[in-house]
């Protein structure tokens, strides 16, 4: 038996026509898929993702992954890569795969070593009907076999354009939504094979069990925002409620000025409150906490970022409506997307319509987001808290809440989330990139091994 079989998905790859050892795949449905696996029959198959036409295999890395397969014995290895964007180079370091790695846009590389035996347990488990999502179920099961292992090393090249800013919100096109909904239902199959699916949570809070002095609190954490503060602000302060409600502004040691701008409104208006933490070393998700824990916090705490608006004044009224209407311990509504002068530019509107009352606490596993604004039962976050992180603090909460109690939505935009050179979305690294996901897929992986503990699997 020979030890590899090159699988080339999508467009013949030139430099390896030569080779008795190579299969070119341009169709990948899952019986294509199928029958060419039926007959490989070497150690290990190299898949190599060439749907775009754009890449370059370096030399030496085919022998490379098959021989560290071999030492190892590792069921699946990927690697980094390099992109040419524009002509220039810009390296590509991927991050280490674990059980929270289960979105559907993870990177993989376009080179992926599989040990044939596995790759042909996994390809016959495949369901036929797939039309979009064969690879994203197939390295599921894979996973569940082993997890992946990566290889910190360069081994291939691919040519593209200039990415889209807003790739990360590809999923949210209307015209994605069938291929959306089959990534949905490839993942709750995987959470229900390792035990982690959930049935809905629809108990209801009771919201007269504690009592508070403000019904809702609008929380702004803030570092250094003398561009935008006043404008979140004043968005804040102009709310129209039948109800008493406040604004918490957390000033993380501001030092452009903001905390100046911050005592204007205190002197101005009795229901903005200013607290500089005593502790020096908070990120976004402490400096919640501490809002959270005050004595001043209402009994709904409801997001708006520094650099943020509310679309009228009419949205705290709404969060606080649904929060009654659903007894529900959050609510999170839509945004549109806006340049600094509040124009709206593109993708525009944000609604995460994926999410579902009967679904979305697992389909947010695969999501790296729930949408905002946000608003919390105040008295479940003190008991759970914010993770003391600037990224991802409110999604490791959520992803909590939501396993145990329910979530409503507001489908509409409510929040204009505004994009500029100094936002943190703005212009962001592959290393930060890096870090960013690693932390989500870290979240995911406690999120899901304490889903498995509660349905007793494990």
């Amino acid at each position: 038996m020979h030890s590899l079989t090159i699988i080339i998905i999508g467009q013949p790859y030139k430099e390896l026509d030569n080779r008795e050892d190579v299969i070119t795949l341009k169709d990948p449905s899952v019986n294509n898929i199928k029958e060419v696996v039926s007959h490989v029959f070497s150690r290990y198959t190299l898949l190599v993702n060439n749907i775009n036409n754009n890449i370059r295999i370096l030399p030496g890395s085919i022998e490379r992954l098959r021989d560290i397969a071999k030492r190892t014995k590792s069921r699946s290895i990927y690697s980094d890569y390099t992109t040419i964007i524009d002509g220039v180079r810009h390296d590509n370091p991927l991050i280490k795969y674990q059980i929270g790695s289960l979105r559907n846009d993870f990177d993989f590389g376009p080179l992926v070593i599989i040990q044939t035996d596995t790759l042909k347990i996994c390809v016959r488990k495949l369901n036929p009907q797939l039309k979009y999502s064969t690879f994203y179920e197939l390295r599921l099961m894979i996973s569940e076999v082993e997890l992946p292992s990566r290889i910190p090393e360069i081994l291939s090249v691919i040519d593209t354009n200039k990415s889209d800013d807003f790739n990360q919100f590809l999923y949210q096109k209307k015209e994605n939504k069938e291929i959306q909904l089959e990534n949905e239902e490839v993942c709750n199959n995987h959470l229900k094979r390792i035990g982690a699916w959930l049935l809905p949570k629809t108990q209801e809070i009771d919201f007269s069990v504690y009592s508070f002095n403000n019904e809702a609190s609008i929380i702004i954490p803030v570092k250094n925002r003398a561009r935008t503060i006043k404008d979140a602000l004043n968005s804040a302060v102009n709310q129209k409620t039948d109800f008493n409600y406040n604004i918490i502004v957390v000033d993380n040691y501001s030092t452009d000025g903001t905390s100046e701008m911050i005592e204007e409104f205190v002197v101005t208006h009795s229901n903005v409150i200013h607290i500089i933490p005593k502790c020096k070393y908070l990120g976004i998700g402490g400096c919640w906490n501490e809002a959270i824990k005050s004595e001043q916090c209402g009994k709904f705490a409801v997001q708006l970022d520094s650099d943020d608006l509310y679309l009228n004044e009419k949205t705290l009224q709404r969060i606080i409506n649904k929060f009654k209407a659903d007894k529900c311990g959050i609510v999170v509504g839509s945004y549109k997307i806006v340049n600094f002068n509040l124009e709206e530019i593109p993708p525009g509107v944000i609604s995460h319509d994926e999410w579902t009352m009967a679904n979305g606490h697992n389909n947010a596993l695969r999501i790296n987001g729930f949408g905002a604004p946000r608003a919390f039962y105040t008295p479940l976050v003190r008991k759970i808290e914010f993770p003391n992180v600037n990224y991802g603090e409110d999604y490791a909460l959520m992803l909590e809440i939501t396993g145990k109690y329910k979530l409503s939505r507001i489908f509409e935009p409510i929040y204009l989330c505004r994009r500029w050179d100094g936002n943190s979305d703005s212009n962001i690294d592959i290393v930060t990139k890096n870090k960013h996901d690693f932390y989500k897929d870290t979240i995911r992986t406690i999120e899901i091994q304490c889903r498995r503990k509660r349905n007793h699997r494990i």
